[in-house]
């Protein structure tokens, strides 16, 4: 069993279990459900962005540990400072040791930067939740959903207002975006080996659609990657580990940023 089919096995359970014990009235009291979205989309697109999406998370299943003493509020309000047009904050707890805490305390410290919940979502109570949280969009992972599944998560996710990044991995996913689908993720890794290569996001750029939003995913620790990414189209830059890995996340994120520009 791949680590994927891991993870999505042991989501479905924890989402029923959260189902059953939080229900959707009460996530519908929280007071970020009524709040305006910070577009994900335009963050990354006006003139001078970085398109840099700055990603919190403690550890995970292909490197394990990489930061577990982390303090997220530090860590994504240095992010917002050192010039991140987005944040990415990991909300799954028993792959990557993140919390859906995490995510709020992102948020109450952050008030003018969009924030991406990443997770693997699967039910559209999922979706409520991050909307609870105060998530500003929902990244939806073609690999571990069918086509029916990524267009009916991705309307109702635009019911509530939350933008939608769809997450591939290769050509045969790109029949899976739809007009709800705001941005396109690439992630460069190979789910079957976890090798990197950035050729996936060079060779998947002219196959998307015009009107979404490209984000190049995975393996960017350098600078010119992103410039040479940048020239085929790319407009946004999920980088995690490499800033994660650091002792000061954020302290990496503004060196990176500087190198940029």
């Amino acid at each position: 069993m791949s680590i994927l089919q891991t993870i999505i096995d042991y989501k479905r359970q924890e989402v029923k279990s959260r189902k059953e014990g939080i229900h959707r009235r009460i996530l519908a009291e929280s007071p970020f459900i009524r709040r305006k979205i910070i577009s994900l989309r335009e963050h990354l697109t006006y003139e001078g962005a970085t398109g840099i999406i700055a990603e919190f998370k403690r550890l995970s299943p292909s490197k394990g540990p990489i930061n577990l003493d982390a303090d997220v509020e530090q860590v994504t309000t240095g992010y917002a400072q050192a010039g991140a047009s987005a944040l990415s904050v990991l909300t799954d707890f028993n792959f990557f040791g993140g919390s859906y805490n995490d995510l709020t305390r992102a948020r109450c410290n952050n008030h003018y930067i969009p924030i991406l919940r990443k997770d693997f979502i699967i039910d559209e109570y999922q979706l409520l939740e991050a909307k609870s949280m105060g998530a500003d969009a929902v990244l939806l992972i073609a690999e571990c959903l069918e086509k029916w599944e990524v267009a009916a998560l991705a309307k109702q996710a635009k019911d509530y207002g939350l933008e939608v990044l769809l997450e591939l991995h290769d050509e045969s996913q790109l029949d899976k975006i739809n007009d709800h689908i705001d941005l396109v993720g690439v992630n460069n890794r190979n789910l079957k080996d976890f090798s990197v290569s950035l050729d996936t996001a060079l060779r998947l750029a002219p196959l998307l659609p015009e009107r979404v939003v490209k984000v190049a995913e995975s393996g960017l620790s350098d600078p010119a990657s992103v410039q040479m990414l940048r020239q085929a189209g790319y407009q946004g830059f999920l980088i995690g580990e490499h800033f994660m890995k650091s002792t000061d996340p954020a302290a990496a994120c503004a060196r990176f940023i500087n190198s940029l520009t």
